[in-house]
């Protein structure tokens, strides 16, 4: 598998597969606040908000699978609720996918649970859920084992068809997770993500892990696992890995592709006030990133932007962007990285994907 992965970069990086940034995402639209927070109706009993996840438009009904927050420890006792939206602004919670412990011990592999991502299996017919769990205790002052030993479990609908969506889902094993098989840019926290998408015949995922064994935490990067089904055996493309999209921080990339086949995938970066974007023409060779700022202006409700929940397609290449982000607060060191101590809500924006040279001339008129 290593062989064939590298076989198959050295030919893609020769004809330029990688593509690049001839195309840019704009905000079209934004909102002055977010569109669901802790204090939103269904959000009762979340003590601390949301962060990370999925959006995707099924039967015109927007999707949010997503993690939230619950209550003490905070980013350990955590529930992946799935709420619904018509307008991808008033939601719903349609209920609770699963919930995790809480257990702060280190002993219980599923005390945390976060970055759900439903997945359809056109050849099952039948929606698969993806979501990252881990094994959690009390920082020390050298690291950070709040989150550690992450492990990608693997979860079907028992209720076929598009409609599977509800669910109810049940757990049908893992199928990523720190091994032998690891690559060395891989660390204490496991793999912290995992979004699988189509090529061809066979399935990519993208994964991610950080070196949370020393504070500070050097970066926080992804890789490439590839499977002949969403089942697997996912076995890493350690020759590409990890992917050369940025230099220190990405997290929880989410893939859209494109009606003219490319791949453009969404993810988490360090970037004050902004999402990052990468392109690719094959779907395993990825360009390196590029940054929306997706709050601006009178609009800054969020003292931190962290994750985007993929771009849901409106046609004419406009798409639907929610994110998770912290609302404005005070500053406490975690982790190495300044969090802020307040709740984290979802925002929305409309974003264009346009040429560069006509993207720079339409950036500056956003409709509020």
């Amino acid at each position: 598998m290593l062989l064939l992965c590298a076989g198959v970069f050295s030919l893609c990086a020769a004809m330029g597969f990688a593509a690049g940034p001839d195309r840019e995402l704009v905000v079209a639209k934004s909102l002055d606040s977010p569109v669901l927070t802790t204090r939103s109706p269904g959000a009762e009993g979340n003590k601390y908000g949301f962060e990370g996840g999925s959006v995707l438009k099924v039967n015109g009904a927007y999707h949010l699978f997503t993690s939230e927050m619950v209550a003490d420890p905070e980013w350990v006792k955590m529930k992946l609720g799935h709420w619904v939206s018509p307008d991808a602004i008033h939601w719903t919670r349609r209920g609770t996918v699963f919930e995790s412990s809480g257990n702060f011990t280190g002993e219980d592999p599923r005390a945390s649970l976060w970055a759900p991502m439903p997945v359809f299996n056109t050849k099952d017919n039948r929606w698969e859920l993806f979501y990252v769990a881990y094994r959690c205790a009390p920082d020390t002052p050298k690291q950070w084992l709040n989150n550690t030993d992450g492990q990608i479990w693997r979860a079907v609908s028992k209720a076929k068809g598009m409609n599977g969506i509800d669910g109810p889902y049940e757990d049908v094993g893992v199928i990523l997770k720190p091994g032998s098989d690891s690559d060395s840019w891989e660390g204490l926290q496991g793999t912290d993500s995992f979004y699988p998408y189509q090529v061809g015949d066979v399935w990519y995922g993208f994964y991610g892990s950080a070196h949370t064994e020393a504070l500070p935490i050097s970066s926080w990067q992804v890789g490439l696992a590839k499977a002949p089904s969403l089942a697997g055996p996912w076995k890493r493309c350690s020759e590409l890995n990890p992917l050369k999209i940025e230099g220190k921080f990405i997290e929880n990339p989410i893939v859209t592709r494109l009606k003219d086949g490319t791949y453009l995938a969404v993810y988490d970066t360090d970037v004050k006030d902004a999402i990052g974007y990468t392109f690719s023409i094959d779907g395993v060779h990825w360009s390196a990133g590029q940054h929306l700022i997706v709050q601006k202006d009178s609009g800054l409700w969020a003292s931190d932007i962290r994750t985007p929940l993929g771009l849901v397609p409106e046609g004419n290449n406009s798409f639907t962007l929610l994110y998770t982000a912290f609302e404005k607060g005070s500053g406490t060191p975690v982790a190495g990285s300044s969090i802020p101590a307040s709740t984290a809500a979802v925002g929305m924006v409309k974003v264009l994907l346009q040429p560069v040279a006509q993207a720079g001339t339409k950036a500056g008129k956003q409709d509020r």
